[in-house]
């Protein structure tokens, strides 16, 4: 029996050691329970706010950027809508035969779209024929596609086919004045802990007002379930977005195109390695226009090019317009004689001389006369009579070279004035614009001295900025110094500059037109490169700064190109008084002003859906012209948007739901306006020239058919009918 006892304990060994097992991890369990439920942290962790994480979704709310616009309010920059193409190719997704939620079709189906987007079809088929994916996108081809895009994809009622919607930055114009208004580009960045794409200005005024035009996006804070979707009846936290602000610059497009036309013009003829051309209006300090060569179309960004603003971005060597400068200062000591003589030709330092651009000279002249031929010995003996290193360089300053003028544009240089006051060849070489770099902008800037008795503006090209939401509205203020130069200086200055453009015999001679009062000076500039000044034809910088009228002045001009195939400073007057002709024609200088009527500003409401006969009449009302397009009953859209700030006599254009449409009168129209125009008719277009439609190769009210195509002839405003 004891035998067998033991054995029946030996036995019992077994469930023993599992029921002990058993009951410490029921105790270590408790234990593990009790912790979780009375601790606040677990393991570091704030148990709370991670399930809080685990359930809370907040999304962005995504600000509109806001729209840039010239000071006529035409479009410069705005955000549209962009699309990617995207296809499904799971099956799953389908639930019922009848109506295929996937691509069942891939061949007929990368045939149709092959055709519309204009891609090899056998790309198109391979997308589709991948295996084992839920979804294919089709890369560059399917990318950014236009809203006219997206209407031709979905009429062809593709099963499987789907858009994603984003925004992206357009300009309307291309390169017309590309680099004033600069460009902006999806970057991605990270939100909420996703990566998604934030338009960011990189260049110009979209660089430079960036978080103005951007303004700031708001969110959506909700809980979710485990399938992703928002549990009904929790709280939610909205924060609105709030729209960026728009901005209308000082830019005129009449203007600007004169400037554009007259530097391709050039351009052409003389090929340089850039050129810039600017007009500013000599009581304000607005830039009414900015053309540079060469430019870029902002929706076509290059990798291998660099975008850098000559008009403030480039510092140079500026050549004989300083003359200018040396003389004015040396005016402004009271010492200056202008019929004092000297001998021109050459002036030695050391073992070095100087010599004017005709080297023999022209015998003994006046200072005044020196300053008219443009005799670099005349602004050294000049400089050295009645100046010191030191009152050049207090005078430039005051002048504003040598510091960044504060125009509302990115990427601007101070240039350089810092020269050696101590070697005598170093200092005297800058009286004729050696030895010292500066802008373009600056050299606008100086002449408003001119321009206005002594006193300097600062240039600007925001005109005002709009709160789109209120409807506040900011407008720049003129900035002006005090009296840097004195009335009497400036007006002997003046008769200078008169001289050096009207007198027959003055190197400027071939920049005077009749019956026209320009004043200016022209330069030309030796290019310092690799330690030394280059020589030989076409390696010379020539430049033009001119005011207009010069009893009156009203506008102010500057032009330079770098490296033209000849060094003639007269290789830039035919654009110079191109522009100065056309502009003093469009702004009526020198002409009898009527009053302006005031244009008035409204915000535009939504028509969508409304009787076009209603909608057109409520426009009108306001004073805005109203373009049909179509001939149906209802507006399916509307351009521009609702929210838009429009002005009187703007365009507004209602699409109806009509299929028929007919072709309007479009004389007279920017080419911003026609542009916009044929994009939302869906119809094919040419233009030739520049400027405002003169002629349309077909007559207004025939209707249109898909394989017509609409030239149009661009001219100057002023020259139209």
């Amino acid at each position: 029996m004891k035998k067998g006892n033991d054995t029946v304990v030996k036995n019992w060994r077994g469930p023993k050691y599992v029921l002990l097992i058993f009951l410490f991890l029921i105790l270590g369990l408790m234990v593990q329970f009790t912790y979780l439920s009375l601790s606040k942290t677990v393991y570091g962790k704030d148990l709370k706010e991670f399930a809080n994480k685990r359930i809370t979704v907040t999304r962005d709310l995504i600000a509109n950027r806001g729209t840039i616009y010239d000071s006529e309010g035409n479009v410069l920059a705005i955000n549209v809508a962009s699309y990617t193409l995207i296809a499904y190719l799971d099956s799953s997704r389908t639930t019922d035969p009848e109506n295929p939620r996937h691509v069942v079709d891939k061949e007929a189906t990368a045939q149709a779209l092959s055709e519309v987007l204009n891609a090899p079809y056998d790309y198109i088929l391979g997308r589709l024929q991948k295996e084992g994916v839920y979804q294919v996108e089709f890369g560059s081809y399917g990318s950014k596609l236009t809203e006219l895009t997206k209407l031709s994809i979905e009429e062809l009622e593709l099963p499987g086919i789907d858009f994603i919607e984003s925004s992206k930055r357009f300009y309307p114009n291309g390169t017309f004045a590309s680099y004033i208004v600069g460009y902006a580009k999806n970057v991605p960045q990270e939100e909420n802990g996703e990566i998604q794409e934030v338009i960011t200005g990189e260049l110009g005024v979209e660089k430079g007002y960036n978080d103005i035009l951007s303004g700031k996006n708001g969110s959506l804070t909700y809980q979710k379930d485990l399938s992703g979707y928002q549990i009904p009846d929790t709280p939610e936290i909205r924060i609105d977005a709030e729209d960026g602000y728009d901005i209308y610059l000082t830019i005129d497009s009449s203007i600007q195109r004169f400037l554009e036309t007259a530097v391709a013009e050039t351009v052409a003829k003389y090929t340089p390695e850039w050129m810039i051309m600017a007009v500013l209006d000599a009581k304000t300090g607005e830039l009414l226009g900015s053309a540079t060569s060469p430019s870029f179309d902002p929706n076509n960004l290059s990798s291998d090019m660099s975008y850098q603003n000559p008009l403030v971005s480039y510092g140079y060597e500026p050549g004989s317009v300083m003359k200018t400068y040396t003389y004015l200062c040396a005016l402004d000591t009271g010492l200056y004689d202008g019929e004092k003589t000297y001998h021109s030709g050459g002036y030695t330092i050391g073992p070095n001389t100087v010599h004017d651009w005709n080297p023999s000279g022209w015998g003994d002249i006046s200072y005044d006369t020196g300053y008219q031929y443009s005799s670099n010995v005349g602004s050294m003996t000049v400089a050295k009579e009645y100046l010191s290193a030191g009152k050049l360089r207090e005078c430039l300053s005051k002048y504003g070279f040598g510091e960044k003028t504060g125009i509302e544009l990115s990427g601007e240089l101070a240039g350089n004035i810092n020269f050696n006051g101590r070697i005598e060849l170093d200092w005297l070489s800058v009286s004729f614009g050696q030895g010292l770099s500066t802008t373009a902008i600056q050299q606008l800037q100086a002449l408003t001295i001119i321009a206005n008795d002594g006193v300097m503006l600062k240039p600007h090209v925001i005109k005002k900025i709009v709160n789109t939401k209120t409807g506040e509205v900011t407008e720049t203020k003129v900035e002006k110094t005090g009296q840097i130069v004195k009335k009497e200086s400036v007006a002997h200055m003046k008769e200078l500059m008169y001289g050096a453009i009207n007198n027959s015999w003055a190197p400027g001679h071939t920049y005077a037109m009749e019956g026209f009062d320009v004043i200016g000076k022209t330069g030309t500039a030796q290019i310092y490169e690799n330690g030394h000044y280059l020589t030989g034809d076409g390696n010379y910088l020539i430049s033009f700064a001119g005011i207009y009228p010069g009893d009156d002045p009203q506008i102010i001009v500057y032009a330079a190109m770098k490296k033209p195939y000849t060094w003639w400073a007269s290789s830039l007057a035919p654009a110079v008084k191109s522009v100065i002709q056309n502009t003093s024609k469009y702004l009526n200088i020198n002409a009898e002003n009527s009053n302006p009527t005031i244009a008035q500003s409204s915000v535009l409401s939504s028509y969508l859906n409304a009787e076009v006969e209603r909608a057109a009449k409520a426009l009108e009302a306001e004073g805005l012209k109203v373009i049909v397009i179509g001939n149906g009953e209802k507006v399916i859209r509307q351009y521009p948007e609702k929210g838009t700030t429009v002005i009187s006599g703007d365009k507004v254009f209602l699409v109806t739901n009509g299929t028929e449409k007919k072709l309007v009168d479009v004389r007279g129209w920017s080419k911003n306006e026609f542009v916009t125009y044929m994009n939302l008719l869906g119809m094919s277009y040419q233009t030739n020239g520049y400027g405002y439609v003169s002629q349309q190769s077909i007559s207004a009210d025939t209707v249109i058919t898909p394989d017509m195509v609409l030239e149009v002839e661009l001219q100057n405003k002023y020259e139209l009918e």
